[in-house]
């Protein structure tokens, strides 16, 4: 992709964000106000998703996704929302290498198992692998693994939202 430099002059409907080499580019369409009913269904679904789920295992697996897909508004988010709960830095700060951290003893097996889907899910190398998909299934009721199947889609989901209509971290 590339990014513009120059300053434009903007409307209502228009207006610019800033672009990692400091430059600016027109801000696409407002999701929200442009597709009221999907974005209040994506929010449904997504309160659904989370519903038993413990709320840290919930902000790393929006994380991982969000590192994945390079959504910068999403991980932004997420790592303020998981500090604001008190999630430690160092797991947060870790979740990009969890695998590893979780050798050191960072996250739990059950956490490590909800990243790996997580991974596999968001990547589909192919389909989930079975191993993967079995791992999870040991750590999670059945009921609970299909929330936590929803509430990795539905990340997913937002993260593509916020990535192409260029939603900018830390602006609503």
């Amino acid at each position: 992709m590339t990014t513009t430099t120059e300053t434009t002059t903007t409307t209502d409907a228009e207006t610019t964000a800033e672009t990692s080499t400091g430059g600016t580019r027109p801000a696409r369409v407002d999701f929200a106000k442009a597709a009221p009913k999907a974005f209040k269904a994506l929010i449904g679904l997504d309160a659904a998703a989370r519903e038993g789920l413990d709320p840290a295992l919930v902000e790393l697996v929006q994380i991982r996704a969000s590192q994945l897909n390079h959504c910068a508004y999403c991980l932004h988010m997420h790592t303020t929302d998981a500090h604001a709960a008190g999630e430690s830095p160092e797991r947060i700060n870790l979740v990009g290498v969890w695998e590893e951290a979780g050798e050191a003893g960072f996250y739990t097996a059950k956490e490590q198992a909800a990243l790996a889907l997580t991974e596999a899910v968001t990547l589909l190398p192919g389909g989930v692998p079975d191993e993967v998909y079995e791992r999870a299934a040991r750590h999670f009721e059945e009921a609970e693994l299909a929330r936590l199947i929803a509430l990795i889609f539905t990340i997913n989901a937002w993260n593509r939202i916020a990535v192409t209509t260029r939603k900018v971290p830390g602006k609503g």
